[in-house]
């Protein structure tokens, strides 16, 4: 048995609109059905049954959102999409409060609209569309908390899955916010080390006067306020999993340190006498690129190659953009859940704003932006207006790795000459570094004479 041609209304008061809507819906394999008026499109209703209906919010009579009501009326599960060149957020609010499925602003894009319209007919229902997300959800759902389906998601399920059981040492690489850790474990909890601890420890985030007891332990005595003997990370990571994020931020000094744990796994803890041996799996993650930091003799080589043993790189969200919607939606139901709201799903216009977007923090400005988004949202639906608190306001100067110029600064007070100076400073040594070394060609890159790029190059105190 051949399936049954969708049945959508169109409804809207200008006759070229409905004859343009016909026809690509038509052309779509739709059976098209119009009406002029929103009386027609109800008295319509009352006597035929509609898949969807796609409906203008001003007509000549009532508005969209009458019909919508009195579609709904009807039938709960009746799907309607409004389509307006005059919407505003509020009307859009009230819409989805009354059940609409979306809005569409006029002038709309053909490809859009159409897309649209087929992802709302595949979800009839909310019942339907909210077992759809699960189902979708968990389909995207690996090792735990991980979220993306995409092929470089992939590789890394199995990359987890070969290096899991194995005593390796493993370096998770890649910018800041992508989900290292959660890697790191999801490694650990597919291990056959998953009942033991897993313990983190962010480098870059403890003093370096007291780092080494909190990798090593101490003993009592061994420096002011020693008041005790304190087992360290390692020891107290016994049979289990050491995760040390940030790894490139560790000192010369404590690297000699960690370099005899990883080779024998053996250590001494400040002030005392004796080895302590453990049996612990290391596992390192950074944003840095350590080879570049061996060659400037920030970071020791043979630990370098101790630690990477096995490499995986992490992408940044910009490259896995498949995986945009599956992860905003893990973080809306996420937070929705939290909040006690009951926020089911993004406009499709939500979800093209979003992946317009690079996310130069990756999934945790991604998270932070749907946490906020929740809490701001007074309908059922995330529309583009609450993505653009964070979206369009935000005023980043960006580019720059580690630091972003916020124009906001300027009310509080900021000192420009330093910040050009910074500009100026990024933009030579990525010039000189496009040109390996070049000066020539990095004055060519940068338009400027050679002359004057050594006169920078001295100013700023650059070495090349």
């Amino acid at each position: 048995m051949a399936p049954s041609v969708p049945n959508i209304l169109v409804i809207d008061d200008e006759l070229s609109m409905r004859e343009l809507l016909e026809y690509m819906l038509t052309n779509e394999g739709y059976a098209v059905t119009c009406a002029e008026t929103g009386r027609e499109a109800i008295s319509v209703l009352e006597k035929n049954h509609f898949d969807l209906l796609l409906c203008d919010i001003r007509l000549g009579d009532i508005t969209g959102l009458d019909v919508l009501r009195a579609s709904k009326k009807q039938n709960p599960d009746n799907v309607v999409i409004l389509i307006s060149a005059y919407t505003t957020t509020e009307t859009a609010i009230e819409a989805m409060n009354e059940g609409a499925y979306d809005y569409v602003p006029k002038p709309f894009d053909k490809d859009e609209l159409l897309a649209t319209v087929a992802k709302a007919l595949e979800l009839r229902s909310i019942e339907h569309e909210k077992k759809q997300i699960d189902d979708e959800l968990k389909k995207n759902l690996h090792f735990g908390m991980i979220v993306g389906n995409s092929p470089a998601m992939r590789h890394i399920y199995k990359l987890i899955q070969q290096v899991s059981k194995a005593k390796t040492n493993v370096l998770i690489t890649g910018e800041s916010g992508t989900g290292k850790e959660i890697i790191a474990k999801a490694i650990h909890q597919e291990s056959d080390r998953s009942r033991q601890p897993f313990m983190v420890i962010n480098c870059g985030g403890i003093p370096e006067t007291l780092m080494e007891s909190e990798l090593f332990g101490h003993k009592k005595g061994a420096f002011t306020g020693a008041t005790q003997d304190k087992k360290g990370l390692f020891e107290i990571a016994h049979k289990g999993t050491v995760f040390l994020d940030e790894i490139g931020e560790l000192s010369l000094p404590i690297q000699v340190k960690l370099l005899r744990v990883v080779q024998e796994k053996v250590f001494k803890p400040v002030g005392g006498n004796e080895d302590i041996s453990v049996d612990i799996r290391i596992i390192s993650a950074t944003n840095k690129s350590l080879e570049k930091e061996v060659i400037a003799g920030n970071f020791r080589e043979d630990l370098f190659y101790r630690l990477n043993v096995i490499e995986i790189k992490v992408p940044p969200l910009r490259e896995r953009k498949a995986d945009l919607r599956a992860l905003a939606q893990h973080f809306l139901e996420k937070y929705s859940k939290e909040m006690g709201k009951e926020i089911t799903k993004f406009s499709s216009y939500a979800i093209d704003l979003l992946k317009k977007y690079d996310f130069p923090g990756n999934i945790r400005e991604l998270e932070n932006l749907l946490e906020r988004s929740v809490a701001l949202s007074t309908t059922n639906i995330i529309l583009p207006d609450s993505l653009a608190l964070s979206l369009h306001k935000r005023r980043w100067i960006e580019g720059f790795k580690d630091r972003r110029f916020d124009l906001d600064e300027v009310a509080r007070g900021v000192s420009l000459d330093s910040i050009l100076e910074e500009i100026e400073r990024e933009y030579l040594k990525k010039a000189l570094d496009c040109s390996n070394g070049n000066k020539n060609k990095a004055a060519e890159l940068l338009g400027i004479s050679f002359r004057s790029l050594r006169y920078r190059l001295d100013k700023l105190g650059i070495d090349t």
